[in-house]
């Protein structure tokens, strides 16, 4: 069914309503259909408690992929039977729980659904039924979660940034934590396919420090690292900056995602040029969740004073500091050491197991069978 000549829309109210769960391009394709039928559209998110992606979330991605939707969640817990109108009636009211409010009534239901006829007769509304065969996006949900990495190109960005596996390497200084990052996605990269995108991010609290140097010698020529002074207050920006641009490169990367550093160890690096804790910085590096932490031993690595180092004789006790908060922290995490390519080695087994563990998302209330 298309849109009437002269840009009108043929209905005044679409609504697109599933799980979401999680969202991908079939979805998309649906939406973007209602918005070509429909003056207005409100999206429908209806999750359950069991499932593993939060509803916030799914909401969140759906209204990102389509700011001309109006998106909204509903917590749905009631097994779904086509056969049983006292079930289709407990869905409805679940249903229209969540339309409540809205400025005009549903005229049409959009689905890629066989009970799409009953649940827009049960709106009073007509049902537009959109590629019932998936031809156009052959893609479901059960499928995305069941294997991810084979439908990524199927995802947006928020999605694939929600189930990429990051790792991150982190050590004291001029431990190799930048040559491991970059090498492991190297790697990745070369296994081609939906991994040739594998990503891994730098340093930002390097970048930052680089610029206070700059800023200082603009002024004072002859200063160097040892005159560089921090606050406590940049290290919330610091944190704050790679966690952003972790998720820039997860939304456009592969399955796995390597960081050089992460907002975690800006916690330590406070503690390193402050001194003491800063509750702060530890509650922007509880936002993100990282899935693995590669520390790297300060043993067998010549310390090399790039103009930005001063702390060759604190490199055990930050080896150490960074052990002990991963300890303490719960954090899952391997300790990598040995020549430049035992450390590659050791990485790649621990995450190539990270990767066959899979996501192990919950499955959604099953369909009632008769």
């Amino acid at each position: 069914m298309s849109a009437r000549a002269g840009g009108t829309h043929r209905y005044r109210h679409g609504l697109v309503l599933g799980k979401f769960y999680p969202p991908h391009a079939g979805h998309h394709h649906l939406v973007r259909s209602a918005l070509e039928h429909c003056a207005e559209v409100t999206v429908l998110v209806c999750a359950a408690s069991v499932e593993s992606i939060p509803l916030d979330a799914r909401v969140r991605w759906m209204a990102e992929a389509h700011p001309r939707a109006r998106v909204v969640g509903v917590v749905d817990d009631i097994p779904m039977d086509t056969g049983d109108p006292a079930i289709w009636d407990a869905h409805m009211a679940v249903f229209r729980s969540g339309l409540r409010g809205l400025p005009h009534p549903v005229d049409a239901v959009l689905t890629s659904e066989r009970y799409g006829d009953e649940l827009a007769r049960r709106f009073g509304a007509a049902h537009v039924c959109v590629d019932l065969e998936r031809t156009a996006f052959p893609v479901s949900g059960t499928a995305v979660r069941a294997d991810p990495v084979a439908h990524w190109d199927r995802l947006s960005g928020p999605v694939r940034a929600w189930l990429a596996r990051r790792v991150v390497v982190l050590g004291a200084e001029s431990t190799g934590t930048t040559t491991l990052a970059r090498a492991l996605a190297a790697h990745y990269r070369d296994r081609g396919g939906v991994w040739a995108d594998t990503r891994w991010v730098p340093e930002y609290g390097r970048e930052h420090s680089a610029a206070k140097l700059d800023a200082l010698r603009a002024r004072w020529a002859e200063a160097q690292w040892e005159d560089v002074e921090f606050t406590s207050d940049e290290f919330p920006v610091i944190a704050r900056r790679q966690n952003e641009r972790e998720e820039e490169a997860a939304r456009a990367g592969s399955p796995v995602l390597f960081c050089d550093t992460d907002s975690f160890a800006t916690t330590v690096w406070h503690e390193r040029y402050i001194g003491g804790r800063r509750p702060q910085v530890e509650e922007i590096a509880d936002q993100v969740d990282h899935h693995l932490w590669l520390l790297t031993d300060h043993h067998g690595v010549p310390f090399e004073d790039d103009g930005l180092r001063d702390g060759e004789e604190l490199r055990p006790w930050m080896t150490e500091r960074f052990r002990a908060e991963l300890l303490r922290t719960g954090r899952k995490f391997i300790q990598v050491t040995g020549s430049h390519e035992e450390r590659v080695r050791t990485a790649v087994t621990a995450v190539d197991a990270l990767l066959a563990a899979g996501w192990d998302l919950a499955d959604p209330l099953p369909e009632r069978q008769r």
